[in-house]
């Protein structure tokens, strides 16, 4: 971030300003590479180097500006939510117990659970039973780990036991981990700051809704929220990634808009799927002949331009499939002329009108190199 320029730091202006103030004290002509020459660059770093930190002082006191521990002061100074920490991956479990018995039998807080490869641990967060007459139970399972590390396991991956309780017979998760993410970044956190404008009284205001939705994971790049009917309220989120929310931040969603303190209690919420709009990638391009650079080099880079186009297109719920964006790209990236089969244009809903918004997940790519053309 750049520091708020409250003094000015020029150094070209500086110097003929104290050349000029000596000259009129002392009443010498300032000569390059004089001895008095010489003693005024040295002040002059000194001056440059105060009024730096003069403005990076000032700096700290602007929300848009500030770093670290200073913008956490600024959220507390505004009475906003504190920046949001890591947070860890949770699932469904199931454990199993070999036959049902004629007693609950109980699966203890703090059981832990593990990939084949051992690479996280997983653990139960709160004394459970299997009940009485049934051979299993689903339970809660949390990421001892913090962060996106634990996100992406797939049903069935966590099916090591670490701890054995009685007559177990095997665990795994029957949902995909994810609601990880990390500390929210200097930027993440600013922007929700601003998000905060919304929220003052509860989560009433289209705005106040998002916000409270955002604050539950760094990793949401975008959320929805409409009233399709008078009292429904329905939240529509977007990772990072670009694809829809998967279960488990949905229900972080949910019980962050539910509660007493921040949904109206005129509002029914829940939290739905985007629909997706699927489209595919098929381009030939040509490069110009006597480029400088190597015809690897250029087809790295419009590999590079077709994953950016992705990216941007997938990042935000209702923006409409636009090829126009992608020639760009890829005429950046170095090429002479593009023929585009597809994408076509596809204008998508936003949801801001009630109904369920859309969001564009790629499908097939085909890149094919035209060769070299002449001017």
């Amino acid at each position: 971030m750049n520091d708020y320029p409250l003094i000015p730091t020029d150094p070209g202006a500086l110097d003929a300003e104290m050349i000029a103030a000596y000259e009129a004290l002392t009443g010498a002509v300032v000569r390059p590479g004089s001895p008095e020459m010489l003693f005024i660059k040295w002040v002059e770093g000194i001056v440059l180097q105060e009024r730096a930190l003069a403005n990076y002082a000032v700096s700290q006191n602007l929300p848009s500006r500030a770093e670290g521990e200073h913008l956490d002061a600024l959220g507390e100074l505004f009475g906003v939510q504190p920046r949001p920490e890591a947070k860890a991956a949770a699932c469904t479990g199931r454990f199993s117990i070999s036959e049902a018995q004629s007693t609950a039998v109980l699966i203890p807080a703090g059981t832990r659970v593990t990939d084949a490869g051992k690479v996280l641990i997983w653990a139960t967060e709160a004394d459970a039973y299997v009940p009485i007459g049934e051979t299993y139970v689903d339970l809660p399972l949390r990421c001892q780990t913090p962060g996106t590390v634990g996100n992406g396991y797939a049903a069935g991956q966590l099916n090591t036991l670490v701890d054995l309780y009685d007559y177990c017979a095997g665990c795994a998760n029957i949902t995909e981990t994810g609601g990880g993410s990390d500390a929210a970044t200097d930027a993440e956190y600013y922007a929700l700051l601003r998000a905060s404008m919304d929220a003052y009284s509860c989560a009433g205001a289209r705005g106040s809704y998002i916000y409270w939705a955002k604050q539950v994971s760094t990793e949401i790049a975008d959320v929805v929220a409409n009233a399709p009917s008078a009292g429904s309220v329905k939240l529509y989120v977007l990772m990072e990634d670009g694809t829809p929310a998967g279960t488990e931040v949905k229900k972080a969603v949910m019980a962050a808009c539910s509660a007493d303190e921040v949904r109206p209690l005129t509002d029914l919420v829940s939290v739905e799927d985007p629909e997706t709009v699927s489209y595919n990638i098929t381009f030939t391009y040509y490069l110009q002949d006597g480029d400088a650079r190597s015809a690897a080099e250029l087809a790295a880079a419009v590999e590079e331009a077709v994953a950016a186009y992705t990216s941007w297109q997938s990042a935000k719920l209702g923006r409409d499939i636009n090829p126009s964006r992608l020639i760009g790209m890829l005429m950046q990236a170095g090429v002479k002329r593009v023929v585009l089969t597809a994408p076509v244009f596809t204008a998508l809903r936003d949801g801001g009108d009630g109904t369920v918004p859309q969001v564009a997940q790629r499908g097939a790519v085909t890149i094919t190199n035209g060769g070299y053309e002449s001017e």
